[in-house]
């Protein structure tokens, strides 16, 4: 081999010795399903000319499904007539597809190796087997004994056989395609590198049709993980891209060098292992190689603030059109933002987090048309930038007018909900702000995805730098230091984030700590009203920061049997109870640890309380200022209710579940403040704007007031 042009970052090729190489489906077969035989040729080639040259390689194969179901079609079309054709053709089944193409397959690797006098084996393998350590430790003595014989061991799944659900449906297992196999396989039989041959080049910054997509020779995961996306997966198999960077991944990280590459080049196995600078690096010591130049907290601020202003130069019609080409190009690219959250989805289920944070962290079906049709909502309400509140004529020919203006550069750190930042992304661009965006770890990919698709509807004019998505939690202190640059906080998640952001930073903060929402219904509570708003209040989506937390029940409702009732209906909804100590004693419940608790979950605390001051006084002690709720006919009652509770939501005979920006016509919201300062209850665009001060005149000075006669008139708000 040549090793003149060898990039210093391949220079670990020189100890290769033993490697995997995994052909995936859409390199083996062309577009039409037929199988690519002068692409299979040229490879088989390059892997003879490694064989010659005393390397081990291993191949791991995808196609026999595909050519399997090709061959099999081909055969039903013969067999059928006229009027068969013109019937619904049912769909083949899977297992049958791949027990006729692996067979199909084999042969042909038997062929072509065979002209080019090489003797290959077939191994296959399912996903059960490796759950068998003897199996493992015979698998190993075999692949040793025939890449002793200069044999090349060929691999496959045995779908035909495997207990999987059906091929490319189940990812459940040990390995869940051929990349993860070609991954195990690597690490089982201690390989000294893996080759992933693709239908592009190798990983790109988007999906590679976009001309705006770079490769990426050398794979940081401190860099990348989270900041690229992906096109589609395979055409043809099960994996994709996805696949191959998540078996990469592990692999590198289990000491394993890894190069995903174009299957269809030429000779790209052996510029591989020439140490030539083509595909993507996985190594786990990539990092001490290249130097990844990381946009500082500050210079992202700086950015951002500076964009806002081009954002707040431009006409109101070109600000809508920015929202209305966000919208589309959200319900555009729906199905990739959909692999990235099912991505997301699927990584928290296997960290074991709490089903509620999984909750939220799901995008639900119809949930990007509902974002979309919001940010459409939003962009059509009044231009809330340079909006004149007040005009007061200071002295003759003296002009004042109070105008609404953008606060300058947000901050916003959000946990798990990736829909928090379009409704954020889009009130910012509405009001004018530039904005920063944290994301929790476990949207990572969703937010990452949904970023670049907001980011790349906003025009050069404006510039992308507008909205920063923050991917290291490092910077995260850095940023809470910049407050010359940096105009609000809003923290949305738990109560430990923003006591932790409060704590930190001497920038304003926006938000609520707890969610901790109570319901009272009133002994003249109409019961079925009661029971309704009860259940809503809890059951409709328990891990939200508007769902009931605390039932205080009229003391009079425990003879009437109307806390009974309520008490049956949760409980049937599947709902824990835990009692305060009135309602522990009488109902045998067991006691609430403390009333000023966020269950976020499906429980709640129940109390009995003497009356509607009993319950205010309550409410003032335990809960949070979010939303309160009184359920009561009794219309005195109710307003004693409503004009006391200092909260900043407060309802009656409505499911506190209401207070949301979206179902208070706000068109979204950046979060619930239960600040007394600035804004309270949900923020929309209105809570993301302050004022200033604009004055006309023509030549007046002050000079001691000697000159000037104040006349401080209110005018009419249009000119």
């Amino acid at each position: 081999m040549h090793m003149d042009a060898m990039d210093p970052t391949r220079a670990f090729v020189k100890d290769v010795k033993r490697l995997v190489i995994k052909f995936g489906t859409a390199v083996v077969t062309r577009s039409d399903g037929r199988l690519a035989l002068g692409r299979l040729g040229a490879l088989c080639e390059q892997i003879k000319e490694l064989n010659s040259q005393g390397y081990q390689v291993i191949v791991v194969t995808s196609g026999a499904v595909g050519l399997g179901r090709q061959r099999l079609r081909y055969r039903s079309l013969l067999n059928s007539s006229f009027a068969d054709l013109q019937k619904p053709q049912a769909e083949l089944d899977g297992k049958a597809c791949a027990a006729v193409g692996q067979n199909n397959l084999m042969a042909l690797y038997d062929t072509l190796f065979s002209q080019l006098d090489v003797t290959s084996a077939q191994l296959l393998v399912t996903d059960n087997d490796f759950r068998d350590e003897a199996f493992r430790n015979q698998l190993t003595q075999t692949v040793d004994s025939l890449l002793a014989l200069r044999v090349i061991p060929i691999f496959n799944e045995n779908d035909a056989v495997s207990t999987r659900k059906a091929p490319y449906e189940d990812s459940s297992g040990i390995f869940w395609d051929n990349d993860s196999l070609a991954g195990l396989l690597a690490l089982q039989l201690k390989a000294d590198l893996l080759v992933l041959l693709s239908d592009v080049d190798g990983l790109y910054s988007g999906p590679p049709s976009d001309p705006r997509s770079k490769l990426i020779h050398t794979y940081l995961e401190k860099g990348h993980q989270g900041q690229i996306t992906f096109g589609d997966k395979s055409r043809v198999g099960r994996g994709g891209m996805t696949a191959k960077v998540k078996s990469a991944v592990y692999s590198s990280q289990a000491g394993i060098p890894v190069v995903i590459t174009s299957g269809y080049a030429t000779g790209s196995i052996l510029k591989v292992l020439n140490g030539e600078r083509i595909g993507t690096l996985f190594h786990r010591d990539a990092y001490k190689w290249v130097q990844v130049k990381e946009v500082g907290a500050r210079e992202m601020a700086v950015a951002a603030r500076e964009s806002s202003r081009r954002l707040q130069a431009m006409s109101s019609q070109d600000r809508k059109k920015i929202l209305l080409d966000i919208a589309n190009a959200l319900e555009t690219n729906e199905e990739l933002i959909k692999i990235e959250n099912d991505a997301d989805v699927e990584a928290a289920q296997l960290a074991g987090y709490e089903k509620s944070l999984v909750s939220r962290l799901v995008l639900k079906p119809g949930k990007i048309s509902s974002l979309a049709n919001s940010i459409r909502v939003l962009a059509n309400m009044e231009e809330p930038i340079g909006h004149v509140l007040k005009r007061t004529e200071v002295a003759d020919g003296l002009i004042l007018e109070k105008m609404s203006c953008p606060l300058g550069v947000l901050l916003i750190v959000f946990e798990s909900r990736p829909d928090a930042l379009v409704q954020i992304a889009s009130l910012a661009i509405r009001s004018g702000n530039g904005l920063l965006l944290k994301g929790g770890k476990e949207a990572k990919r969703s937010n990452a995805i949904l970023h670049k698709v907001i980011t790349e509807a906003i025009p050069d004019s404006v510039g992308k730098k507008l909205i920063g998505l923050v991917t290291s939690r490092e910077e995260i202190p850095n940023l809470l230091k910049l407050d010359d640059v940096i105009d609000l906080v809003i923290p949305r998640g738990s109560n430990k984030l923003v006591s932790q952001i409060k704590d930190s930073t001497k920038i304003p903060v926006l938000g609520h700590a707890d969610g901790i929402c109570h319901v009272y219904v009133d002994k003249s509570a109409n019961m079925d009203t009661a029971k309704h708003i009860v259940l809503d209040a809890k059951v409709d989506y328990p891990a939200a920061c508007n769902a009931m937390e605390t039932l205080l029940v009229h003391k009079d409702l425990v003879q009437s049997g109307g806390l009974n009732q309520l008490i049956v209906e949760l409980r049937n909804e599947g709902v824990t109870l835990y009692g305060g100590p009135r309602a522990s004693a009488l109902l045998n419940l067991p006691e609430a640890h403390s009333f000023h608790h966020e269950y976020n979950s499906m429980a709640c605390t129940v109390e009995i309380v003497d009356d509607v001051h009993s319950a205010i006084d309550h409410i003032h002690r335990h809960g949070s200022a979010h939303t309160d709720c009184i359920i009561a006919e009794d219309l005195e009652v109710a307003e004693v209710f409503l004009r006391q509770v200092d909260s900043a939501a407060v309802f009656h005979n409505a499911s506190t579940r209401f207070c949301d920006g979206a179902r208070f016509g706000l068109g979204a919201e950046v979060g619930i403040s239960t600040s007394r300062i600035h804004a309270r209850g949900p923020v929309g665009v209105e809570g993301l704007l302050t004022t200033r001060w604009i004055l006309r005149g023509n030549g007046q000075v002050v000079n001691g007031d000697k000159g000037v006669t104040y006349t401080h008139k209110e005018l009419t708000l249009q000119p």
